[in-house]
């Protein structure tokens, strides 16, 4: 994904020649404090952030190849529930399963015709990770995804990021919550903010 790669912003090194490889079926979960540069690090790999130097393989916010599901959900709060994921799948490609299995597999079937305005943060964040689900994509670059929600959710990201991983699927997540994955995993420590 990422060879070499050094970060600063605000006057700080965020990390400086890191690589960060990621193979088929592979789970990497990036832990450390506030500020260390965990968001960062998956925008760089995004390609939404460009590194002082070094190399992402592929990086382009749109890369077919990726999902980025930052801190916020992307959610259109004018548009119902449905309409969300009706829109990512004609933005990103209806390769995934239909909307409705979607919106059921996060538990938000009942929630298809309101408007996304009116969902609770932990309903909004389980809207975004359906939108995982509409469109097929190998990577997952994650930010945070349990915010916001309760144990069940947790576990429902875990559940997700490991039935990824079994279909050949890649998953960066930055995390402040264990995660009780089973799938092939490894941690990437950022330091403390310098």
């Amino acid at each position: 994904m990422g060879s070499d790669l050094t970060l600063t912003r605000g006057g700080r090194t965020l990390f400086e020649a890191l690589t960060v490889r990621l193979g088929a079926g592979e789970v990497l979960v990036v832990e450390g404090p506030n500020g260390a540069g965990k968001s960062s690090l998956l925008l760089t790999l995004a390609g939404v952030l460009h590194p002082d130097s070094g190399r992402v393989a592929g990086a382009e916010a749109d890369a077919p190849h990726l999902h980025f599901l930052g801190y916020g959900a992307a959610v259109k709060t004018r548009l119902t529930v449905a309409e969300n994921l009706a829109f990512w799948r004609t933005m990103y490609g209806p390769s995934g399963i239909d909307a409705a299995a979607a919106l059921d597999r996060v538990g938000l079937a009942h929630t298809a015709e309101l408007d996304a305005g009116v969902l609770s943060a932990g309903q909004t964040r389980r809207l975004g990770l359906a939108r995982l689900l509409v469109s097929r994509r190998p990577v997952w670059l994650l930010d945070e995804p349990t915010a916001s929600l309760d144990a069940a959710g947790s576990r429902l990201v875990a559940e997700m990021i490991d039935a990824h991983a079994a279909q050949g699927g890649g998953v960066v997540v930055a995390t402040h919550e264990h995660l009780p994955l089973t799938a092939n995993h490894r941690s990437l420590r950022l330091g403390a903010p310098q």
